[in-house]
Formats: structure tokens, C-alpha cells, sequence
């Protein structure tokens, strides 16, 4: 069985989905939050050989877009 050398917060790169954050990861299985690919789950051993490590700062949250109120309608 693959060891797991990715902790939360590591900073990621695969070979589909481009950049992302380790979320949780086990000995079973490992969540990553891509970039551009949002949340992924996957078997720590299959995606093993398909990850590696990247050097880059993890990017900054984003914060939602709020909507703007409706005016209340004067009679």
C-alpha cells in the first residue's frame, strides 16, 4: 500500500486538474480542493502516482458575490 505523504494544506498538482489543496486525507482516501476543478475525493492509492507536491502559496479564499437588495417599491 502507497504511504500518504500529503497533509492537510499541501499544495498539490495533478496531472488532470491542475492545482489544488489537500482537504482531509487518509490512508483510504484523500479530498482535494482544485482550483479550477472545485472539491474531488479520491482512493489515496490509485491517485498516489498521479499527484505531486507543489511549492506555490495556497491561493487566497474568495469571498461570495452578494446581491444587492431590491429597493422597496414607493406607492
Amino acid at each position: 500500500m502507497a504511504s500518504n505523504s500529503y497533509s492537510q494544506g499541501a499544495q498539490v498538482e495533478h496531472q488532470i486538474f491542475g492545482l489544488g489543496t489537500v482537504m482531509s486525507s487518509s490512508d483510504e482516501r484523500i479530498v482535494i480542493k482544485f482550483d479550477d476543478h472545485g472539491e474531488k475525493k479520491f482512493v489515496t492509492t490509485i491517485v498516489m502516482g498521479s499527484l505531486k507536491k507543489s511549492d506555490r502559496q495556497p491561493p487566497a479564499e474568495k469571498k461570495g458575490a452578494r446581491k444587492k437588495r431590491a429597493a422597496p417599491a414607493t406607492a
